[in-house]
């Protein structure tokens, strides 16, 4: 008997996607943020589908604000949304939660919940509740794209320029429960991106996700990765970069635009955003080899070093 510890996360979603059938409406299947399926080849729009979960002692501790907890489990399908350059629409919410909860938790969830759906122009519309433990939350949430325009993590060439927005580094200081969907900007590089992913499992993780969707290998430049101020400020032995890489729950966007368009395309969300955008590295030809030059000019493989389920706390 194999367990899902032996296989991880990456290795678990293979097997179960080989089980699953497709039509010829869906546009996107799995294997990216989010899933894309067309309703009829005149409906002016595709839909962009996702779902995530927080868990109880996984995503918070027990003693988390309510409010803040709703906040992230919807904050992160705005995420998934984001990477696809999606505007949000609908979301549904399952809530799993022993009977010993009282209410005014499960109000204060959900007022953390609607609050950022609402900030982000989707409603929730609906969900289930059931009794068990651990407390939890399921999201499902809908978007929208014109035809073909969702972006997805496969779209990478030689020579594209890749970016990061806003900065990375140190989630567990607070910042995974209080971050922003980059909604806006998502959407805004609908006219930008060749290729697109949220940075949830970490740097490493996620840069190795491009490469092997875009079939392509990244050449890193570690002095241009932005690291977050609370990284900087804090009293531990890890080095900021390796933050950077690891820490993961960071929901920026990494993207690709291709290298002619990189000098116009910084100019053009300098001008759109106050948000940082950092060019971090380029696309090569390497399938799969990604590449972290040092600040004295050292050129090595990057480890995988970020987070995957069932395997990283074994």
């Amino acid at each position: 008997m194999t367990t899902l510890g032996q296989l991880g996360e990456r290795n678990v979603i293979a097997r179960l996607v080989d089980r699953l059938g497709t039509r010829s409406n869906v546009v996107c299947g799995p294997g990216d943020d989010a899933a894309v399926v067309r309703i009829t080849e005149n409906a002016g729009v595709d839909l962009v589908l996702t779902s995530d979960a927080v868990l109880e002692n996984r995503h918070f501790s027990s003693g988390t604000d309510p409010c803040a907890i709703g906040q992230k489990a919807v904050a992160r399908a705005l995420s998934d949304l984001a990477a696809m350059g999606s505007n949000p629409q609908w979301a549904l919410i399952d809530i799993v939660a022993p009977a010993t909860i009282d209410i005014e938790t499960i109000e204060n969830v959900y007022e953390g919940a609607t609050g950022v759906a609402a900030e982000h122009g989707m409603v929730i519309v609906g969900g289930d509740t059931t009794e068990g433990s651990p407390f939890g939350m399921h999201v499902f949430a809908a978007g929208t794209v014109p035809p073909n325009a969702a972006i997805y993590r496969s779209g990478a060439k030689h020579g594209h320029a890749l970016f990061v927005t806003g900065t990375l580094g140190g989630s567990s200081l607070g910042h995974h429960l209080a971050f922003t969907p980059r909604v806006r900007e998502g959407v805004w590089l609908r006219d930008w991106a060749s290729s697109m992913i949220d940075l949830s499992d970490g740097l490493a993780t996620d840069l190795r996700h491009l490469a092997e969707k875009s079939d392509v290998g990244f050449e890193i430049v570690q002095q241009r990765i932005p690291i977050s101020e609370c990284v900087q400020n804090a009293n531990d032995s890890l080095a900021g970069f390796m933050h950077a890489l690891k820490d993961g729950e960071d929901y920026e966007l990494l993207f690709t635009v291709p290298g002619a368009r990189a000098s116009a395309f910084k100019s053009a969300w300098e001008e759109a955003f106050d948000l940082g955008c950092s060019q971090i590295g380029v696309a090569t030809a390497k399938a799969g080899y990604i590449e972290i030059e040092s600040p004295v000019g050292e050129v090595r493989l990057l480890d995988n070093q970020g987070y995957e389920h069932f395997t990283s706390n074994q």
